[in-house]
């Protein structure tokens, strides 16, 4: 399966120079917990919700500071084209919780750990799905079968 398929779209974006107020007030009103700092479509950095929490008050800045004074570097991506595995390696092996999904340079899309659990929870839905079913209509146990 491709990553656009589970993706948040399109990403929630703020041009690079934008105040800390603003950030946030991004994040409140479309419900998300990360947005992509950008510089003429291309992608700079991302904050996180935890950025403004910890790093912002950490360092004593206010709200009329800017965005790029605690965006993370480097941002760690996937490419909109990539298969999903690829995403559930990114999220093991590098510790974040969110991905930034990329066309070229462009962030096109959000991937959330969340997005994987819930297509672990859907596939898992169509795996016992039959079994459940087929308990409910009658069988005689778990391990009954129609070969007598």
């Amino acid at each position: 399966m491709n990553i656009s398929k589970l993706m948040s779209a399109p990403a929630v974006a703020v041009p690079l120079g934008t105040q800390l107020r603003e950030v946030a007030r991004r994040m409140e009103e479309y419900g998300v917990g990360c947005v992509v700092v950008t510089d003429g479509g291309t992608l700079q950095g991302v904050v996180t919700d935890r950025d403004l929490a910890v790093r912002m008050l950490a360092a004593g800045l206010d709200a009329e500071d800017r965005v790029d004074a605690v965006m993370s570097l480097p941002v760690i991506t996937v490419d909109v084209t990539d298969d999903i595995h690829v995403a559930y390696r990114t999220f093991r092996n590098s510790g974040v919780r969110r991905l930034p999904v990329l066309d070229g340079h462009r962030p096109v899309g959000m991937l959330a750990v969340d997005d994987l659990l819930l297509d672990v929870f859907q596939r898992l839905g169509d795996l016992l799905g039959p079994v459940s079913w087929s308990m409910l209509e009658g069988s005689s146990g778990p391990c009954t079968t129609d070969q007598g």
